[in-house]
């Protein structure tokens, strides 16, 4: 354990000036990154008596090996610095705002020619517009199913969109008047914008100007005795009125702000918003966080603040409120409020509720931040002195100096050595990081223990890379050891684990530590974990260590080794179903998968794609016409006349050694069927099943009295065999008066054959020089 007074700043060498700090592990990791008005008397708070300091701050020092700083000018560019590093390195011992769960929103794609309204959950993109969260998903459609009336917008997928479009028929809702059916082009893409726009003006808040149109023209089309179209207003202005009643006015003079609430305890803290758009209500999101030091309430507004809307500013400025009412104001709430200026392109103002309606719906969001804490302790308790215990008891275990921050598992699947892949999940403080995990495809190996040795030795090669370019990167820019050049993130395999994991028993166990051993690897810890009896192996030991069932290190280590199975069959599941899903295209010669994809995306369907002609295949992108002809061909369509199909390029005539396609009589004896011979190659006809025709004119009769002519074909009665460079008749070939020019072997002489699967004397007709073939049927 990392003694803090070793690596502690001289007396004198911190500056008093804004600035942001990194704390980084012994292998260059940064864990936690932190600003600070005056970087002096922060820093020196890191290094008083272990004793004082919050437990997690405890960890984080006696875990950190170095620190470092950068100066800057203003708090602003403090706080904005503080931001791209957490963003950049990610810190473990960084305040972390994880959703208690995952909230779905009403999402606007408005970054396609159509936009598409749908519940979408999950990351933030950019050019799609956000409303809400919202509590349920059902809840979404319940606005949408009222709003879809007064604006009919797209709601499909990509695919049925397509598809519509290519049937020429749109789906239900196009047909009972929900959507304005853009993919049968009843409307234009300018006017199907323009619905999508004022959706998007009706959910941010200017209702009163929509329903206020809508009221004129329905009292203008009554005046015209357009009782019709009055009762279809009048049924929209309904709807509108139902959906706005679904959100109540909590601020009566139309207020855009976030309400902020927390609730916490010396661990965790349990943070509520409200967002409320135009007086109304218009979603609800919640976090929970642990707390890595003592923070006050303003403390946590300003992580609240950096990590969320420092996130979603840059997916979507218009989710910056122009006020937010906190609890508390943080210490640099004038910098704060600036930055957030920034984001917005407006100005933002950060206010405590003093009194009326604002400070009783703030009331209403602390006391949702208290349920939500309790609700969590509930669900979780004891979570993190559980997941430390759990730690301390594999360490003791497993004879470790310190607990195992890192575990890295690693498990092989496959069915009777096909498909095999094996899977790396990493769990970091007991908690999964996804962030983390790797997929390995493995050739060659037959079993778990060489798959198993192959996948240790991949990984930590890599480490062993990372680690000197580590090193040299750190000489060139110290200021950014982990982060990786090329990409600007987090270097891949960069970290050691001090546990490895893998799933099996003593011979898996044997193998990783062999590979680690050769590797000249000697500080990470390996164990593997049996299923049967969930006996904990170590190398070289004779007996398994048993760790009690009710155990919560078992337990730890049997959830990691669960999600290393899970994420390996679901992996080889992938693999396995992709190499038995086969396609008739699979067999056009020189259609790869990129083509196949875009010959099915172009038609919608293979049905769609046999009917098409070969100048409509042919207008694919990257699709030119000879593939055509052979995907044609290949569908069973018919050429149209003039194209002979796709041919096979002889080699070079000059060269009598030059290799040959021929069906010599060995070829065609180890084959043979009773059935008559057909060939590889895919015939243009009924009446050319058994050969490939090439350039020869006359008929099957003149070409076994000698009378053929090696010219353009003439037709299909011409059409039967191909000849290789040879001058002579049969009769001449068997005089031996033929004159061999650049031909296989003297078995050959005289005419080229396809390679061809026949009975006995259809072989001896190969070895005369050509194969007869009889019209098929």
């Amino acid at each position: 354990m990392p003694d803090p007074s070793t690596y502690r700043p001289a007396a004198g060498t911190i500056p008093d000036t804004p600035g942001v700090y990194r704390f980084y592990d012994p292998s260059g990791r940064v864990i936690y990154v932190g600003k600070a008005k005056s970087l002096r008397q922060r820093l020196s708070s890191y290094f008083a008596d272990l004793w004082t300091l919050h437990s997690r701050t405890q960890q984080m020092v006696t875990t950190a090996s170095r620190v470092d700083w950068v100066t800057v000018g203003t708090e602003v560019e403090a706080l904005q610095l503080e931001y791209n590093w957490i963003k950049a390195y990610d810190p473990r011992f960084n305040v972390r705002y994880r959703d208690d769960k995952s909230y779905p929103y009403l999402a606007v794609t408005l970054d396609e020619a159509y936009p598409r309204l749908q519940v979408m959950r999950g990351a933030k993109r950019k050019g799609v517009r956000y409303f809400g969260p919202y509590a349920h998903a059902w809840a979404i459609r319940e606005v949408l199913d009222l709003l879809l009336r007064v604006f009919p917008a797209r709601t499909c997928s990509s695919g049925v969109f397509k598809r519509a479009g290519q049937i020429g028929r749109p789906c239900l809702l196009g047909y009972i008047g929900k959507c304005s059916a853009p993919c049968v082009d009843r409307v234009s893409e300018d006017e199907h914008r323009q619905i999508v726009e004022a959706f998007c003006d009706f959910m941010a808040g200017r209702t009163d100007t929509m329903m206020k149109q809508l009221e004129r023209e329905m009292y203008q089309a009554s005046d015209e005795l357009d009782f019709e179209r009055a009762a279809r207003l009048r049924d929209d202005v309904g709807a509108l009125r139902r959906a706005m009643e679904k959100q109540a006015v909590v601020l009566g003079d139309g207020t855009d702000a976030d309400v902020v609430a927390f609730a916490d305890d010396p661990l965790e803290a349990a943070v509520q918003v409200f967002h409320v758009r135009g007086g109304r209500v218009r979603g609800q999101r919640g976090w929970i966080v642990e707390k890595t030091e003592d923070l006050t309430p303003g403390d946590l507004v300003h992580h609240f603040c950096t990590q969320i809307y420092g996130s979603e500013a840059g997916a979507e400025a218009a989710d910056l409120p122009r006020e937010l009412l906190v609890p508390e104001l943080p210490a640099d709430v004038d910098a704060l409020a600036d930055w957030l200026t920034r984001l917005r392109g407006s100005r933002v103002a950060i206010r405590v509720p003093q009194r009326g309606d604002k400070k009783t719906l703030a009331e209403t969001v602390a006391r949702n931040a208290e349920q939500a804490l309790q609700q969590h302790k509930l669900r979780r308790a004891g979570d993190l002195s559980t997941r430390s215990k759990a730690l301390e008891e594999i360490a003791e275990a497993l004879g470790m100096q310190t607990a195992p921050l890192r575990i890295e598992c690693y498990d092989v699947s496959q069915i009777q050595g096909t498909d095999v892949v094996a899977s790396m999940v990493v769990f970091e403080d007991g908690l999964s990081r996804k962030s983390e995990y790797r997929r390995f495809a493995i050739n060659g190996a037959t079993d778990d223990v060489s798959a198993i040795s192959e996948v240790l030795r991949r990984r930590f090669a890599r480490y062993l890379d990372a680690k000197v370019e580590i090193d040299e990167a750190a000489e060139a820019d110290p200021s950014r050891p982990g982060i990786d050049p090329t990409t600007g993130r987090p270097r891949k395999f960069a970290y050691p684990p001090q546990l490895v994991v893998v799933d099996g028993g003593q011979p898996q166990v044997q193998a990783a530590a062999q590979v680690l051993l050769d590797l000249g690897i000697d500080d990470i810890t390996i164990c593997g974990l049996a299923k049967r009896l969930e006996e904990v192996w170590l190398p070289d030991d004779e007996f398994p260590v048993i760790l009690p069932r009710a155990s919560e290190g078992l337990y730890l280590l049997q959830r990691v080794r669960d999600e290393a199975h899970r994420f390996a069959i679901t992996y080889h599941r992938q693999k396995r179903s992709k190499r038995m899903t086969a396609s008739t295209l699979d067999t056009v010669p020189g259609l790869g998968e990129i083509r196949r994809k875009a010959l099915l995306r172009h038609f919608g369907s293979l049905k769609r794609l046999k009917a098409a002609s070969l100048d409509e295949i042919a207008e694919v992108p990257g699709i030119g016409r000879r593939t055509a002809e052979a995907v044609l061909i290949a569908l069973g369509g018919e050429l149209p006349p003039g194209a002979a199909g796709p041919t096979t390029t002889p080699g070079p005539s000059s060269s009598p050694a030059a290799p040959m396609d021929d069906a010599g009589p060995d070829s065609a004896a180890a084959t043979s069927e009773p059935d008559d011979a057909r060939p590889e190659s895919v015939a243009d006809s009924p009446e050319q099943v058994g050969f490939r025709p090439e350039s020869v004119a006359g008929s099957p009769e003149q070409v076994e009295a000698g009378d053929a002519r090696p010219e353009a074909v003439g037709g299909l009665e011409q059409v039967g065999f191909r000849p290789a460079s040879a001058a002579g008749s049969p009769e001449q070939v068997e005089a031996g008066d033929a004159r061999p020019e650049a031909v296989g072997g003297l078995e050959h002489v005289g005419f080229r054959t396809e390679p061809a699967v026949g009975g006995p004397g259809q072989v001896e007709a190969a070895e005369r020089g050509f194969v007869r073939i009889e019209p098929a049927g």
